[in-house]
């Protein structure tokens, strides 16, 4: 076995590494870049290595930086993680004729299987059925839309290296194929530095799930179960679950089977993933397979008891696999969600900056599940611009697929970020919709369910009354309080019953009695008394309560005349007034916007890729106007409306932040 290790990654794949490694006794080294030099991974590594810049082509993707580290530091071995070098068939065999381990597969089964338009060849020649596409070099964007014609609307456009849903469009017609082929180019080169791309059919209305395979170099090969992957956005993976809510006993045999066979022709000798589209009827089909440990791999881990981390530095200090395909089990129900630094407000736009506030549910037990953090960040750390946007991976396990939500539910109430954006009240959102409930999903869910964008959840009546319970019993608390700190001169006055609370210009008259710790609280015309406990007390970012029988936990931040509430994806800004106070609220006229129609901003911070307009120019609603890339995303920013281009303030190369003016129209 290995005494020490080189993690040739950063954020929370590094840290994941890092606790088998440690678990197993064997010391760890990362390499860093200028963004991370004060990281989590650098903090929990026996040692660390400089490597350059910020941008991952001047560190993170530097083969000779890399192996410098490993012989400077004595590593006898190289976990990539995933991304990267994770996936360069030239990287690994490098390694090898260094004499320093990959922990991971041979070159030869990355070459084969890492490569889309190779690994389509491989699968069909193996027998393994494929979706229809071309899989040969396409030269220009003209050629992609000749070929997309051919193949017949829509189709799926992605670069042959790709991965993590970086070079991938989906095109309904011959513009969108052409924007699609120069975006997916254009991404593939900066995030992988090759700009091969191929086109296939998309299957309308597939499910994407993937079959974890993990096999030795003694030519043992196993399938640890699936994974139902289906909800995505932007071709990423959002929520992950093991095992399929669709799958049938005989179907997951099957696509296990085939996956082994494919692993088998390229002697594959680690954790690996083989993904397939699979419609209506459990038809699958083979759509890529991934050399390297799967983001999502928490979620196989919880229902089968084996650290695949462990199992890839076994393997790869030449150990045989100790687990047969009798010994692997489904146990109960996982559930793995993404938190992403982007706003779901605005598109899902990255937002970058720094954690002002951190804080992530427990782990361990909660209710009836347990609950798993695998992050690479804490408070304090700033979210760069130079990388993935994901914070972390919360992870659920239950005895069924229902208790692993409900216990999801309740660990996204207890988190909490400040200082940026974050998708969490997306996540709730979807696991409070019946249809994600049911398990009805495919990877085209998101779009369907939201078409128009993420606005926010509305919140039910129920919900509602917590609120307004909540910020009502934090308001007599809070100036019951004051009112006990001028008592040092005078006896302390004891706070009014009555009140009402605004939620916009909505008005809930109430009345409340309490003490500390508890209240009983009366809604206008209704006859029911609701009961709240709480260890609440002010300056606490967050009050877990029991409101009518139910436990809940909100965030809550002191705002104007009231509190801002956020619970899941349902966030509100309650005032709580006196009747009089609320009388003379009812009559101020509503705020209007400011008018920024005329204006195009950069919907995030990020770096001007290119300004495709010029002063003077006529302009038709939706044509691009400029590109800005931020996480190695590139975003185009369209016209909204038809105009003439009175001033261009955005260059190429320059940074701009969240709504500064790029294009004004006259």
């Amino acid at each position: 076995m290995f005494s020490k290790i080189l993690i040739a990654n950063r954020g929370e794949i590094a840290c994941r590494v890092i606790k088998t490694a440690r678990r197993m006794g064997i010391k760890t080294v990362v390499v860093y870049s200028d963004a991370d030099a004060s990281s989590m991974a650098v903090q929990m590594a026996d040692e660390a290595v400089h490597i350059g810049g910020s941008p991952a082509a001047q560190s993170y993707l530097v083969q000779d930086k890399i192996v410098a580290a490993v012989k400077a530091t004595g590593a006898e071995a190289v976990h990539p993680g995933f991304g990267f070098l994770s996936e360069n068939a030239s990287f690994a065999q490098r390694l090898k004729d260094e004499g320093i381990a990959f922990i991971g597969p041979n070159p030869r089964a990355i070459e084969a299987m890492g490569d889309k338009i190779t690994s389509k060849k491989f699968a069909a020649e193996a027998g393994v059925c494929t979706v229809p596409g071309h899989m040969g070099l396409i030269a220009d964007s003209k050629e992609a839309v000749k070929i997309a014609d051919s193949i017949g609307y829509p189709v799926m456009i992605k670069a042959s290296a790709g991965g993590g849903g970086k070079g991938l469009r989906i095109a309904f017609n011959a513009t969108e194929a052409k924007e699609g082929f120069d975006g997916a180019r254009a991404e593939a080169i900066a995030s992988f530095g090759d700009d091969r791309i191929f086109i296939e059919k998309f299957v309308d209305q597939p499910r994407h799930i993937e079959i974890q395979v993990l096999g030795d170099k003694h030519g043992n090969i196993i399938y640890l179960n699936e994974r139902e992957c289906s909800i995505q956005r932007r071709n990423q993976k959002v929520f992950e679950e093991a095992p399929s809510p669709f799958l049938t006993p005989e179907t997951r045999k099957a696509m296990g089977e085939q996956a082994v066979a494919l692993a088998k022709a390229v002697d594959y000798d680690s954790a690996g993933t083989v993904e397939f589209i699979v419609d209506g009827q459990r038809n699958f089909y083979f759509l890529e397979m991934n050399t390297r440990l799967q983001v999502e791999h928490p979620v196989t881990e919880l229902i089968t008891g084996y650290d695949l981390v462990e199992q890839m530095i076994r393997v790869a200090a030449g150990e045989k696999l100790a687990i047969k395909q009798k010994d692997v089990k489904i146990n109960g129900w996982a559930l793995e969600s993404r938190i992403y630094a982007e706003d779901p407000y605005r598109g899902f736009l990255p937002s970058i900056g720094r954690l002002k506030r951190m804080r992530f549910p427990a782990e361990g037990a909660l209710d009836e599940g347990t609950v798993r953090i695998d992050t690479g960040v804490r408070e304090g750390d700033e979210i760069s611009m130079f990388y993935d946007p994901m914070i972390a991976k919360l992870i659920t396990h239950g005895k069924d697929r229902a208790t692993a939500i409900a216990t999801h539910v309740k660990a996204l109430e207890r988190l909490e970020v400040k200082g940026i954006q974050d998708n969490s009240p997306f996540l709730a959102a979807v696991l409070d919709q019946k249809r994600f409930q049911s398990g009805k999903i495919t990877t085209g869910y998101i779009k369907e369910e939201f078409p128009d964008g993420f606005h926010g959840a509305e919140a039910s009546p129920e919900v509602e009354k917590l609120l307004i319970a909540a910020a009502t019993y934090a308001n007599v608390l809070v100036r019951t309080r004051l009112s006990g700190i001028s008592g040092r001169i005078e006896p302390a006055k004891p706070q009014r019953k009555d009140w009402v609370a605004l939620v916009g210009r909505k008005q809930t008259p109430l009345s409340i009695t309490y003490k500390m710790g508890e209240a009983r609280i009366e809604f206008a015309g209704e006859k029911k008394t609701y009961t709240l406990t709480t260890d609440w007390k002010p300056g606490m970012s967050m009050m877990e309560l029991e409101f009518n029988g139910q436990t809940y936990a909100l965030s809550i931040a002191s705002a104007e005349e009231g509190f801002v509430l956020r619970r899941l994806g349902v966030e509100a800004h309650v005032k709580v007034c006196t009747p009089v106070q609320a009388g003379f609220h009812a009559l101020l006229p509503e705020k209007q916007k400011p008018d920024t129609s005329k204006l195009i901003m950069s919907p995030m911070p990020g770096l001007v890729v290119s300004v495709s307009v010029s002063v003077g120019q006529d302009v038709k609603a939706g044509e691009a106007v400029c590109i800005v890339e931020a996480m190695k995303m590139q975003n185009i920013i369209r016209a909204e409306a038809d105009g003439v281009v009175k001033s261009v303030t955005a260059s190429a190369g320059a940074s701009v932040a969240a709504d500064e003016v790029l294009v004004e129209f006259a």
